[in-house]
């Protein structure tokens, strides 16, 4: 059931939400939560869209703003969507003019009572979202650093904002990959000497996941920039060999460690839909992004000699170990040449005189022969 108000209230729209509830036969809400999205015009149709498959999981009521101020008559538009393949309620809201600077006052009466409101900006978001007007509502306050021109630049400010209940789809992006590399190390614990994020130009989701092995490993993190898509590779160097996480194509990525053979690993991008169902499972403050964020404006602040692998980091044990048996089994083998030809050079003078001793022996016969025949005459 779709319901269109023109020029209306937040008193109306309420009622409208009861009404369509009820002619739906499910009076009952059942809802969890309420989904504030702060969107513009042009891409709200797929917000609504990610913020209602996301519903799915989490039955929500979805709060579309967008804002339009100006110089003309405050007014609000609203448009109440119940049932027609929605799993909770969705209302679009047009704020036009002065009223488009104080959203909160029309948001505030339409949130469910006694339920976690999460706050969505998927065309980035505020440098501070907890000073936001409607971060204020928001128990998390969940961005969006890619959809961003200047996704490294705001992403740092905002970090230096950084409030608990703050999150973004950058940090969210990481969740498989960060499973991978801890489970990684709980197999297979050993010593970090570094590591290496690869990821295409300007994408915040390498920063972070640089930022968070740093601060976990407390090693040298590098970056270096690929084709994409994404994130496409992530190393880390121990005595052992690389314990490597890669994948080239966006769907499938290859999982290495050192003395196992490779298994491929299914890690595609994920939709919106279900990165928001990701971070509506999560309502408490997220530590390890907070610290993560700290570590993230400290590298900012970092020369570019320490945000590199030595070659010597990167090298394994193994490696080093049959680098320095070659030597070992190359310096024998010349010690061994070099051992007979000496005893070659050696030999040769002794053969000689050996053959001089001979020949003397014999011509000392042949005469004594001679003298003893002639005595016999």
């Amino acid at each position: 059931m779709i319901i269109d108000l023109t020029d209306t209230t937040s008193s109306e729209i309420a009622s409208a939400l009861l009404k369509a509830r009820r002619n739906a036969g499910s009076p009952a809400m059942g809802m969890v939560g309420t989904i504030v999205v702060v969107v513009d015009e042009a891409s709200h149709h797929d917000a609504m869209k990610a913020a209602n498959e996301a519903g799915r999981e989490h039955p929500s009521r979805v709060l579309v703003a967008i804002l339009r101020p100006g110089k003309g008559a405050p007014g609000l538009d609203a448009e109440v969507r119940v049932g027609e393949g929605i799993p909770g309620e969705a209302v679009l809201l047009r704020l036009h003019g002065e009223l488009a600077k104080v959203p909160e006052s029309v948001i505030t009466p339409l949130l469910l009572p006694d339920s976690p409101v999460i706050v969505w900006w998927p065309g980035g978001g505020p440098r501070v979202p907890a000073e936001d007007p409607l971060g204020r509502l928001g128990r998390r306050r969940v961005t969006d650093a890619a959809a961003t021109r200047r996704a490294s630049v705001d992403y740092s400010a905002r970090a230096e904002g950084y409030a608990p209940g703050d999150t973004d789809f950058a940090w969210t992006r990481l969740t498989p990959w960060r499973a991978l590399m801890a489970a990684a190390l709980d197999q297979y614990p050993t010593r970090v000497t570094g590591a290496e994020v690869s990821a295409a130009r300007g994408n915040p989701s390498a920063d972070l996941m640089a930022a968070w092995l740093q601060s976990r490993l407390k090693v040298p993190v590098e970056q270096r920039t690929s084709r994409g898509p994404g994130v496409t590779a992530v190393r880390l160097f121990t005595p052992s060999g690389q314990i490597a996480l890669t994948r080239p194509d966006g769907a499938v990525a290859t999982f290495s460690v050192p003395g196992q053979p490779d298994r491929p690993v299914a890690l595609k991008r994920r939709t919106t839909s279900e990165l928001l169902s990701e971070e509506l499972r999560r309502l408490d403050p997220d530590d390890v992004y907070a610290k993560t964020l700290a570590c993230m404006v400290e590298r900012d602040g970092m020369p570019a000699e320490k945000k590199k692998v030595s070659d010597t980091a990167r090298k394994s044990t193994a490696a080093k170990v049959t680098a320095a048996g070659k030597k070992v089994v190359a310096s024998k083998t010349a010690t061994r040449k070099t051992t007979a030809a000496a005893k070659k050079t050696a030999a040769a003078p002794k053969s000689a005189s050996a053959k001089k001793a001979v020949a003397k022996k014999a011509v000392s016969k042949q005469a004594a022969a001679k003298k003893v025949a002639g005595s016999k005459r």
